[in-house]
């Protein structure tokens, strides 16, 4: 995360005092090796874009920013690779596993309260004259199906057991692919597991997971198929304690989704402390492919978590829809 003004100072003091060089040295090889680990693990988990500006590179920090067909969107790792443990704030573990810190930026420098969204600073914007205002990542090159999917789905609370597994299913997916492949293939998807419907899921033999995961347009290993499967079994069990996967999956957040108010997207997080109680409790109840990462970009898909930039026009829709739900007012209070 952000580093504070304190730890700033201290590093430059650090770096000011004599006989450090070893120090440094061990420091730069250290780093690299965080860097290289961040990279490759970073690219399978939680796929990432740089998105070119006028001024300057920005990390692209939410998992909906990915888009493969983007040609503002550099392949190159290198000039990112530095910006991971800053973003993070915490390290990488040999296993790939993150190590997040514990210190937490300021609530007022991550959100916005309601007298900042007109007057904060103003983001760099691709959009065309005249059109509508969306999130920073999605830029005139971006895909028909990433920018409908944002524009219609990303945000929208999502009530149905089904479109719930469904969402699941899909987030899982961005351990091999992007937002923009998954999405294209989202009709295939849907007919080989039967409308995302979890009874009819869990119901599949060998032959049809071998039918599945040997169909190269799907892209899916036969491991994924697997997953997927299990995971509509675990569906049927949580809908049969708490009535509905959706009653489920909604009461971790008391039924009230989360509004993170960002004026940038370098600000959305990739986990958040929920996340990882969420994954705790689905691991615990034999889900597969439901880290951190996966089930808060879940939850962004879903509209538990509402994370699209307070000047999109899509932000204050997805509020109201999430009122118009549950019958609350001030949802993003």
């Amino acid at each position: 995360m952000i580093t504070t003004a304190h730890s700033r100072q201290q590093h430059h003091a650090f770096e000011k005092s004599p006989g450090n060089n070893h120090m440094k040295s061990i420091d730069r090889k250290l780093q690299q090796a965080m860097n290289q680990a961040a990279s490759k693990y970073m690219q399978r988990i939680y796929p990432l874009g740089i998105q070119r500006s006028s001024s300057n590179l920005t990390l692209s920090s939410l998992s909906l920013s990915q888009n493969s067909n983007d040609s503002s969107i550099s392949s190159s790792n290198s000039s990112w690779e530095p910006k991971v443990p800053l973003l993070y704030g915490g390290t990488f573990s040999p296993w790939g596993e993150v190590m997040v810190s514990r210190e937490m930026r300021r609530e007022d420098d991550d959100k916005v309260s309601d007298h900042d969204v007109e007057g904060g600073e103003e983001d760099f914007d691709c959009s065309e004259p005249g059109s509508l205002h969306r999130c920073s990542w999605i830029t005139k090159n971006s895909d028909e199906a990433y920018v409908q999917f944002h524009d219609e789905c990303w945000g929208v609370p999502v009530y149905s057991d089904n479109r719930l597994f469904e969402l699941l299913s899909l987030s899982g997916m961005l351990i091999d692919h992007n937002w923009t492949e998954i999405l294209k293939r989202r009709d295939m998807y849907r007919e080989a597991f039967a409308d995302f419907d979890p009874s009819a899921v869990a119901r599949m033999d060998e032959d049809d997971v071998a039918e599945i995961s040997g169909n190269r347009e799907l892209r899916l290993a036969e491991c994924r198929v697997r997953c997927i499967v299990e995971n509509a079994k675990c569906i049927q069990k949580v809908a049969r304690e708490f009535g509905s996967f959706s009653g489920y999956m909604w009461g971790h957040v008391n039924h009230r989704p989360v509004v993170g108010k960002y004026r940038h997207h370098k600000y959305i997080p990739f986990r958040t402390p929920k996340s990882e109680a969420v994954s705790k409790d689905l691991v615990r109840r034999g889900f597969r492919l439901v880290g951190p990462v996966i089930v808060y970009s879940f939850m962004q898909a879903a509209g538990m978590a509402i994370d699209h930039l307070v000047d999109c026009f899509r932000f204050h829709d997805c509020v109201r829809l999430a009122e118009r739900s549950w019958g609350i007012t001030n949802v993003a209070a």
